[in-house]
């Protein structure tokens, strides 16, 4: 049997990182099982649904290097939950309610008062056919409730009923429907809720696989209840930890904090992301991953912990640096091309200045001073200045290679009688602006004779 996976997020603003994790999450177990991953976008919410939404959400998972199979969107499958929908009419577990919010939350409150669960009281069960016209001719339009099956004969008569599954991550888990209210599935306008679309698509779609947050723990257990009534097979269910800030609160669209498109334009590699984002809150070291196929290998569900986990993005420059400073040339050639570093030394001063960059666009102020001269941050100071131009005029015949740089400091040395830091750092500050960076025996090449003759000061 084929291991078919989904992600399923809401159209209503552009990703961010816990989204993202679940997507990882599905990704990698596809992965692992050479099976499929379909993206299904929940876009039944015509008012908050944007199609720039889907659109960030599609680029944002192939930046990630996530190939959906093929891309399904809820509101283009409506005739199928209409056709689920009147089977459980027909089998009598999907029935009109014709009460307020207002109403509602009266109720719930008296029953509070009576000590008593707050949950619905299936007060409409009792309606019959005549309150029904009475109510729909003074203009109220029922929602529909999916009647959980958490008594014996009796629905009035509750009685503890267990759901239970082994779950991917958390192992056995337990949900007792008496303590639920009976869920809505269809709206008085005529939609249908996440609870009951999501059902019906994942028995359409076959998926054998549901990975998604811990926060739908109680609403599997509604949802074990649907597939059921529907006559169908329930898929293997895993909830992993949910994701907040530094700071610990909860990460949400509407804000925008922590996007895959403000990670993205910050400059952060998309591995570096996807390590800490699926490593993060597991039982595995946080490292940068250089590619999804090694992130798969090492990727294990039962291994996330079951209480949420701070992101900060903060830890991702570690990662980022790790993932550049072991980066092909050919890897980022394009990048770099984009940002100007072309040519026949491209090449050469990527290995040069890699190993000081914190993200590749970095590699445009180094392409700067290697190419128009040093930075101004810092001038050589006026007690050294003699001693610079003097090293200047000891400087080797060309050819010049990654030894030149110690031929040169050699006769320096010799000549000056200067050592160590009183004697590199002036030469530094004067062939770049910088008191920091690559290593000069790695750039003298690239600046060449000329080049460095033009920074004597």
């Amino acid at each position: 049997m084929t291991t078919i996976v989904r992600f399923a997020p809401s159209p209503t603003g552009f990703i961010h990182i816990g989204n993202t994790r679940i997507a990882l999450f599905n990704w990698l177990f596809a992965l692992q099982n050479k099976g499929q991953f379909i993206l299904r976008f929940d876009d039944t919410d015509t008012v908050r649904s944007k199609t720039e939404y889907a659109e960030a959400t599609i680029a944002d998972l192939d930046w990630l290097g996530i190939e959906p199979v093929r891309i399904e969107y809820q509101s283009k499958r409506i005739p199928l939950y209409d056709a689920a929908a009147e089977k459980l009419k027909a089998a009598g577990v999907l029935y009109p309610c014709y009460e307020t919010a207002e109403e509602l939350e009266r109720k719930r409150k008296l029953r509070l008062a009576r000590r008593l669960p707050p949950i619905y009281g299936r007060e409409a069960l009792k309606l019959t056919a005549a309150d029904r016209e009475k109510l729909e001719a003074e203009g109220r339009r029922p929602h529909w409730r999916f009647l959980l099956p958490n008594f014996k004969d009796d629905p009035f008569a509750i009685a503890r009923t267990e759901v239970h599954w082994d779950d991917l991550v958390r192992g056995r888990e337990t949900v007792d429907l008496s303590s639920l209210s009976d869920p809505v599935l269809v709206r008085e306008d005529g939609t249908y809720l996440y609870t009951f679309t999501s059902v019906v698509d994942d028995i359409d779609m076959d998926i054998t696989h549901i990975i998604r947050g811990n926060d739908h723990i109680t609403n599997s257990g509604v949802q074990i209840s649907i597939i059921e009534a529907l006559g169908a097979k329930v898929p293997a269910l895993g909830h992993i930890n949910l994701l907040t800030t530094a700071s610990g609160e909860g990460i949400s669209k509407r804000t925008g904090a922590l996007s895959i498109g403000s990670l993205r334009g910050d400059g952060y590699e998309p591995m570096a992301v996807a390590s800490l984002a699926v490593l993060i809150g597991t039982s595995e070291n946080v490292t940068a991953v250089p590619d999804m196929a090694s992130l798969a290998a090492i990727f294990d569900p039962a291994a996330t912990s079951k209480s949420a986990s701070k992101f900060d993005p903060a830890d991702l420059d570690a990662l980022n640096r790790a993932l550049i400073h072991a980066m092909p040339f050919e890897e980022v050639s394009d990048r770099l091309a984009a940002l100007g570093v072309k040519g026949v030394r491209a090449g050469a001063f990527w290995l040069a200045v890699r190993g000081n960059l914190s993200k590749v666009s970095d590699a445009a102020a180094w392409w700067t001073i290697v190419n128009e001269g040093p930075a101004t941050d810092v001038g050589v100071a006026t007690e050294d200045i003699d001693f610079v131009r003097a090293a200047f005029d000891l400087l080797p015949a060309e050819p010049w290679s990654r030894e030149t740089w110690k031929q040169w400091t050699d006769a320096v040395k010799d000549q000056s009688g200067r050592k160590g830091k009183s004697l590199f750092m002036p030469l530094r500050i004067a062939l770049t602006g910088l008191t920091s960076g690559p290593e000069l025996a790695d750039l003298l090449p690239l600046l060449g004779r000329e080049g460095t003759l033009a920074r004597r000061p």
